[in-house]
């Protein structure tokens, strides 16, 4: 069998942890290929912006680089030499004639649930670049939503080479938000084999992996089929503690309409799975989250909350939260600004709300102003900045355990993770990378916490 030509591959990711995923089972499809990853997009033989349509103007950064790598194409030919581009994720799945339309040097253009076929489509695009005389006026599109699952077909093996993993367990959304594009670019919720995820977790722990986090865009919507019955996602974490090695579970994104009792008992019982969970209520006021379709009340989200801290005391909540819905008035606001003071959260993730095109609330009369909406994100910004540093705070003096994933900025530092995934700044050997060992927090900021090593 004759070996591929080393060849180099760019990968530049925008979004989810989802997206950071998928970026790293396309490199482990391309691989066989020839094709290994670089950092510098200088060194490249093939870049593919793996892209996030959730974000506000994702089209126009897309845009702006896909026109700096135009110009690295035209320099890379003149060499002699080729520069193939490809745009993935959930803005080629929505937008991917007008890509090619915009962006003609672009040679392929494909959705999240079809870069299983990435050999295919590197060689075709290939084959038509051969035939195009140097026009470049034709490329690879394939934004189908095929009726195999992307996971049968994907290499057994992925590549993990440090202490964290993500393992995709769930994609898509049957929940049509009326803001949020995911069911149209990612499709309806799918939840893979409950022994294929197993498996994959056994493999990720065998390379040294000692921290899973499941992923899904509603990862507690999972329903995997096993041979007794599909499985929920509490009944999957508990299959998993059972790995040896394993000594860290996590999943993210939740929803509140799919937060089953057994995955709630689950942060009694399982003592791997960590006191941290992403759970966005996006609003406060039971009429704006009617409006958005959230199918979820306040008064829901607060009894799941302290369901959850009778199971699991130390249990911390992250958010996301969307300013400024179309007809949401100042007392909408307030009652969001009560949530936040009643749950209390360590870290959120909030944002002015934005049209989506193809979206229903896109055509929603009663736009809120933008300097109301950036007023109303800066008080909200403002308490939720407070309650993560007052939590961070609280840590100061306490011994937490910390897994130690990386390398810190300077000589003789490491950066490890608390259950509550803050970032746990120590001066430590390396030996103990990949290690929990426990640390006393001396310090905190508004991003980390730095502590010294007992027993060391």
């Amino acid at each position: 069998m004759t070996t591929p030509p080393p060849r180099k591959l760019h990968l530049k990711t925008w979004g989810c942890q989802m997206n950071v995923y998928d970026s790293g089972r396309m490199a482990d499809v391309l691989a066989p290929l020839g094709y290994g990853l670089t950092d510098e997009v200088t060194e490249a033989d093939l870049v593919i912006l793996n892209t996030c349509h959730i974000r506000e103007h994702a089209s126009e950064k897309l845009f702006s680089e896909l026109g700096r790598l135009r110009g690295m194409q035209e320099e890379k030919a003149a060499q002699g030499g080729r520069l193939m581009v490809g745009v993935a994720g959930c803005v080629a799945q929505a937008e991917g004639a007008e890509i090619l339309k915009r962006a003609p040097h672009v040679d392929m253009v494909f959705g999240p649930q079809t870069y299983h076929q990435l050999p295919e489509m590197v060689g075709r695009a290939l084959r038509l670049a051969a035939t195009d005389n140097g026009t470049r006026q034709s490329g690879v599109v394939n934004t189908d939503f095929p009726a195999e699952s992307k996971f049968d077909h994907l290499p057994e093996e992925q590549s993990s080479d440090g202490i964290s993993a993500f393992l995709s367990v769930q994609e898509g959304c049957d929940k049509f938000c009326s803001f949020c594009v995911v069911p149209y670019t990612r499709g309806a919720e799918f939840s893979r084999p409950a022994a294929q995820v197993v498996k994959e977790a056994r493999r990720l722990v065998a390379q040294g992996v000692r921290e899973i986090t499941l992923l899904g865009q509603n990862v507690n919507a999972y329903h995997g089929e096993a041979g007794d019955g599909a499985w929920s996602l509490g009944r999957l974490i508990r299959e998993l503690a059972e790995i040896d090695g394993l000594a860290r579970i996590r999943y993210t994104t939740s929803h509140p309409r799919d937060m089953q009792d057994d995955l709630i008992t689950a942060h009694r019982d399982v003592p791997q799975l960590m006191p941290y969970m992403h759970l966005p209520v996006q609003c406060g006021s039971n009429v704006i989250l009617q409006a958005m379709n959230r199918k979820h009340t306040r008064e829901d989200y607060l009894r799941i909350v302290e369901r959850l801290r009778e199971m699991s005391p130390q249990l911390t909540v992250a958010s996301d939260f969307i300013v400024g819905f179309p007809g949401e008035r100042e007392e909408d606001f307030e009652q969001t600004l009560d949530i936040v003071m009643k749950v209390g959260f360590t870290t959120s993730y909030s944002f002015a709300y934005s049209p989506r095109p193809g979206t229903p609330a896109s055509g929603l009369g009663h736009q809120v102003p933008e300097e109301v909406k950036a007023e109303r994100l800066k008080r909200l910004n403002a308490l939720l900045a407070q309650q993560q540093t007052h939590f961070n705070l609280s840590k100061v003096g306490s011994v937490q355990p910390v897994l130690f994933v990386k390398h810190g900025t300077k000589p003789g530092q490491l950066i490890g993770k608390s259950p509550f995934l803050q970032s746990v700044v120590v001066s430590a050997p390396d030996s103990l990378i990949g290690r929990i060992a426990d640390v006393r927090i001396e310090a905190a900021y508004a991003a980390s916490l730095h502590g010294v090593l007992l027993n060391s």
